[in-house]
């Protein structure tokens, strides 16, 4: 019987020791070590993906930026959103069979979405462009969730989602964000959703464990 990823509220605590955590709970884990959902909330930082350039924090003013071995370019993580780690093995992360990357990140997008409708948000896709997107209304087209992942040859995977809920969206027009120029980027209560943190914590993991519990 395949053990649902086990969920571990971490409070809030700095990007650095949430990846230094990350690196080290996959660098110890065996074939037997559960899968785990971290839940986290980070002090203002920015974060750049492997390839990152760089020349996209634009006026960092006083936030940190630390390089990370995720995809993806430059983020901004602060209070009042929600980021989850997921740190899965992906040998065994579906129901009888091995997922695979590109099933990994649609079933973590889709957990998104999903939980947007919670709130009466529509949210989707854009081919090339991980994350979650506005569908309608003034905020159409800007980014309210964002992905960026590490998967390591052996199918172990860690960083993982961030989906902003009430924040300052200032530090978000001090970058590219995620390398776009100009991308507008929004959170739940701008959109007109009175969420709280800790409830959407709450059912975007646990919309992340019902989608990994699903075939296909």
């Amino acid at each position: 019987m395949r053990i649902s990823p086990q969920i571990i509220t971490r409070g809030t605590e700095s990007y650095q020791t949430s990846f230094d955590a990350m690196r080290a709970f996959t660098d110890q884990r065996t074939a037997e070590t559960p899968d785990q959902l971290w839940i986290v909330e980070h002090p203002p930082v920015f974060t750049l993906g492997l390839a990152a350039d760089r020349s996209h924090v634009l006026t960092p003013h006083d936030i940190p930026i630390v390089q990370t071995d995720r995809g993806g370019e430059v983020t901004y993580h602060g209070p009042g959103q929600v980021v989850i780690y997921l740190l899965m093995d992906l040998r065994r992360a579906a129901p009888g069979a091995r997922l695979f990357a590109r099933e990994f990140v649609q079933k973590i997008e889709q957990a998104v979405i999903d939980t947007l409708a919670a709130y009466n948000l529509a949210g989707e896709r854009k081919q090339g462009a991980p994350g979650i997107y506005v569908t309608e209304g003034v905020w159409q087209g800007a980014k309210v969730a964002a992905l960026g992942l590490k998967i390591r040859s052996n199918g172990c995977t860690y960083h993982g989602v961030s989906l902003n809920v009430d924040m300052d969206l200032t530090p978000f027009s001090w970058i590219n964000p995620c390398g776009y120029e100009g991308l507008a980027t929004v959170d739940m209560k701008t959109l007109g959703a009175a969420a709280v943190l800790g409830d959407v914590q709450s059912l975007l993991a646990n919309q992340l464990i019902e989608h990994f519990g699903r075939p296909g």
